[in-house]
């Protein structure tokens, strides 16, 4: 298993896809620094595990600085970075005729600005050490749009030409990029849709018919677990009953 030992950075980590993947990758030996707002969640989740195997900082990706002492604190506590993954992300979807400019924003600011923090934070400690993998959670909704995800899609999208660049620029250093792309799954994500009747419907769909995060989780850790001459570039995952 190349999973074992390795240094492992998560943002996004309290819960949903986040939780599941770091409860994962720390049963198969990975050393993990877990990120998120909610920091009573984190240590939850450290507590499962060895002392020291499982760090974790209370973090906000929309602050630069916030993510790069993330990245700090596992460098300084493991001696190294692995692998970040860039798990972080809002999804208030909306029609654009609803006019929710401040969801645009910080949509804007969580899926978009908050990977290139982390891919700032990190790659020069990649580069120093001539390996590490850059791993960040899309979406189905980064190859198709439909009414209600412009702007959820279009950061996706976003994402999609981020990490294409990252990998072609960093050949030379020995960086794998990965992009997690689920379709539906039963996670809070549903939660930051303020209109309450496309809440209600994507939740119900989501609990009804979506992906479990461990199904998601499984596919990070694929990626992860490959010969260092092998790159997953892209997994992209649905629900068997999902035709979009």
């Amino acid at each position: 298993m190349t999973i074992k030992d390795k240094v492992i950075v998560i943002t996004g980590a309290s819960s949903g896809i986040g939780q599941a993947t770091a409860e994962l990758l720390a049963k198969d030996g990975a050393k993990l620094v877990l990120g998120a707002r909610r920091e009573d969640r984190l240590k939850a989740i450290a507590t499962k595990f060895p002392a020291g195997q499982v760090l974790y900082q209370k973090t906000d990706v929309t602050d630069r600085q916030s993510v790069a002492s993330l990245v700090e604190l596992a460098k300084n506590q493991f001696g190294r970075v692995d692998v970040l993954y860039n798990n972080a992300g809002l999804m208030p979807i909306s029609e654009l005729s609803e006019l929710k400019v401040d969801e645009w924003e910080r949509m804007i600011d969580v899926n978009i600005k908050g990977v290139l923090y982390g891919i700032a934070a990190v790659l020069p400690i990649m580069i120093a050490q001539n390996q590490g993998h850059v791993i960040t959670t899309d979406s189905v909704a980064g190859h198709i749009v439909h009414p209600g995800t412009a702007v959820y899609a279009g950061t996706k999208y976003a994402i999609q030409a981020i990490m294409d660049g990252l990998r072609q620029e960093q050949v030379a250093h020995h960086i794998r990029t990965t992009m997690i792309s689920p379709g539906a799954v039963n996670t809070e994500l549903f939660s930051t849709i303020t209109n309450p009747q496309t809440r209600a419907r994507i939740e119900k769909d989501e609990k009804e018919n979506g992906l479990a995060a461990a199904d998601v989780a499984n596919a990070v850790a694929y990626a992860i677990d490959q010969p260092d001459n092998v790159a997953i570039n892209e997994v992209l995952l649905r629900p068997r009953s999902q035709k979009l």
